[in-house]
């Protein structure tokens, strides 16, 4: 029983070991967009445009369907116009009251930046801005960082899977301390604190084979100006089983 017992404890204190993976970060560019096409689908725009009151959605051309949209937004009051795109995003997250509320702060504001549920910020970032571009500015520009850097471990090894929060605190080194993630977020940012918040912070993550990554934000969050270097090199804690 007594060997058991140490047995156990050594594995209870022992089990893993932290190892620091070094990392060689170079960003390439940073393109400020505002829209991102590939967000609407052809069926999105065929389902917007029934919503919108337009006859037979189905039989135009797909490549008309988005100017027949916007078009077709335009013959409604711009906060009507607001209400509908919302609903049919965002029925299953929002209440009608709230719908209603943020349909007339868009007129005002950039809500999708100042939304406080961070996961809904990117569809108020493409609802925003299909309105904008229907209704000519009469809703604020918003705007998209895509960020192309590459990101290789230094010792030549393949790269682990990196995740949105991998790859927000493999940034901090490369971040001005004025920079809006490192204010609001900086323990989790510089610490292995969790930070489930990088999910939704970072839209969209594309790796290809040769470690190079495009990466979709919001400009609020993440912008050229922010990094005080393109290159530089970052530790990840990773941690594995003791062999």
């Amino acid at each position: 029983m007594f060997l058991e017992f140490i047995e156990q404890l050594i594995f209870t204190i022992i089990p893993l070991k932290s190892k620091f993976m070094k990392f060689q970060i170079k960003i390439n560019s940073i393109l400020t967009v505002d829209e991102i096409r590939e967000y609407w689908t052809s069926e999105d725009y065929i389902q917007l445009l029934e919503k919108f009151d337009y006859p037979d959605a189905e039989k135009a051309p797909k490549e008309t369907l988005r100017e027949l949209l916007l078009m077709a937004i335009t013959d409604f009051e711009p906060q009507e116009a607001a209400v509908k795109v919302l609903e049919y995003k965002l029925s299953d997250h929002l209440a009608d009251g709230q719908i209603q509320q943020i349909s007339n702060d868009m007129l005002l504001d950039k809500v999708c930046e100042e939304y406080p549920e961070i996961g809904l910020q990117s569809t108020l970032f493409h609802v925003n801005q299909l309105l904008f571009k229907a209704f000519n500015g009469k809703f604020p520009d918003a705007k998209a960082s895509v960020i192309d850097c590459s990101i290789a471990r230094v010792d030549k090894k393949p790269n682990p899977v990196l995740t949105k929060e991998d790859i927000l605190k493999l940034f901090s080194v490369g971040l001005s301390d004025r920079s809006l993630l490192e204010r609001l977020f900086e323990p989790q940012m510089k610490t292995e604190i969790d930070f489930p918040e990088a999910e939704n912070i970072l839209w969209d993550v594309k790796a290809s084979e040769d470690n190079n990554f495009s990466i979709t934000t919001s400009e609020y969050w993440l912008k050229e100006e922010d990094f005080e270097f393109s290159e530089f090199e970052s530790e990840l804690n990773q941690k594995e089983a003791e062999s």
